[in-house]
């Protein structure tokens, strides 16, 4: 939630009028759609095309992975589970003639841990195929857990028809929702995200290399996933770590690796040279603590439940100013979450964040008496009020 209502004001103060002697404008990306987003606050520091649906080629995998990984979390499927090859999963099927491959074999037995590697790093369509069936039965089921997936992060634009982004008309993701995605990767399951800055995989004799090439380039790199067909274009989903800032990158449509590979740096070295995460508050943070009325206590502490975080073009933190405004009475009872409130952050005068203020404690009514006393200086303090 904190990321929904982050993420609009963040944009429009990084690209204000009041904000532009601050930042510059985004590098120009030669791509069909892109997207450049923070992490930690969800802020979208550039974009365009971002909620157009476009074929996405093996970013499909990501999709692919995540479902693995909450099956797996949810206990349903094991690492060293045995999965047999179907002919379907087959590297010789005819439907994956010329494309990524994991060289799995049809009546052999594969361990989930083994698959997932070979998804993840060497981007086999066959290994897809094998987990889909092994969790769902049927690859057709499997696409349904991954709308489902996708539904429940929020990717309003993508539908999902298969494993592993072969083209199909009605297959399409666009960069936010990828964005979106990586995020949940990252941040619900660090131990699988492990493996996307792993630099090869050997199965069956055979070692491939993780096609990721910024990995070997830049240390703060630590993932995703590229992609290509000839309708997706060269496609690159890359994360990558800064001091305490971490960035997401979606590039999607361009003409080359070298291409996909470059234009992502740029908006990388953008997000990390003109921007920083700052952590405003913690979460159940005191703002405030007002005086609460017809209680069975007299102050009550106010705040915000969840830990604070922002985008801010780099340097401007200083300049960070906190306004609270509080309901003019308040009165018991008042339960935990209970807005009270609202807080303002701004930056030289420009809202940068808005959020309602709650109540961080629980407050229970008060006696007769006490309630009775409180309503008489209620009104008295109305009357100086006036």
């Amino acid at each position: 939630m904190m990321k929904k209502l982050l993420t609009p004001l963040l944009t429009v103060f990084a690209l204000s009028g009041q904000a532009q002697d601050m930042v510059p404008s985004p590098p120009q990306i030669e791509a069909t759609a892109y997207i450049l987003m923070d992490a930690e606050s969800g802020a979208v520091l550039a974009e365009h095309n971002a909620d157009i649906p476009l074929p996405p080629a093996s970013l499909t995998k990501m999709m692919t992975a995540y479902v693995l990984a909450t099956e797996m979390e949810a206990g349903r499927v094991g690492k060293d589970d045995m999965v047999t090859v179907s002919e379907n999963a087959w590297s010789q099927n005819p439907i994956f003639a010329g494309s990524s491959l994991m060289w799995i074999e049809p009546g052999k037995d594969v361990r989930i841990e083994d698959l997932e590697r070979g998804i993840v790093i060497s981007s086999g369509n066959d290994a897809t195929v094998a987990v889909a069936e092994h969790v769902a039965g049927s690859e057709a089921v499997f696409a349904e857990m991954m709308n489902t997936q996708a539904e429940a992060l929020g990717m309003k634009g993508s539908y999902f028809v298969n494993s592993h982004g072969l083209p199909h008309p009605d297959h399409v993701v666009t960069t936010r929702d990828l964005a979106i995605l990586a995020d949940a990767i990252i941040t619900r399951f660090p131990d699988h995200y492990a493996m996307y800055k792993e630099p090869d995989f050997t199965y069956n004799n055979i070692k491939q290399y993780n096609r990721n090439t910024l990995l070997g380039e830049d240390p703060s790199v630590d993932g995703l996933k590229t992609g290509h067909t000839a309708e997706a274009g060269y496609c690159l989903v890359a994360s990558a770590k800064r001091r305490d800032m971490r960035l997401i990158s979606v590039v999607m449509g361009t003409k080359s690796t070298k291409a996909r590979k470059n234009e992502t740096r740029s908006l990388l070295n953008y997000g990390f040279r003109f921007f920083e995460t700052v952590e405003a508050y913690g979460p159940m943070q005191e703002l405030e603590k007002p005086r609460i009325w017809k209680g069975q206590q007299d102050y009550v502490p106010v705040g915000l439940v969840d830990k604070t975080v922002l985008t801010l073009p780099r340097g401007k933190s200083k300049s960070l100013a906190t306004t609270v405004e509080l309901n003019p009475q308040l009165v018991a009872p008042l339960a935990v979450g209970d807005p009270v409130g609202t807080v303002t952050l701004s930056v030289e005068g420009e809202t940068v964040f808005q959020a309602p203020v709650v109540a961080l404690e629980a407050v229970e009514e008060g006696g007769f008496f006490a309630r009775l006393w409180d309503s008489i200086m209620m009104w008295i303090s109305g009357l100086f009020a006036t």
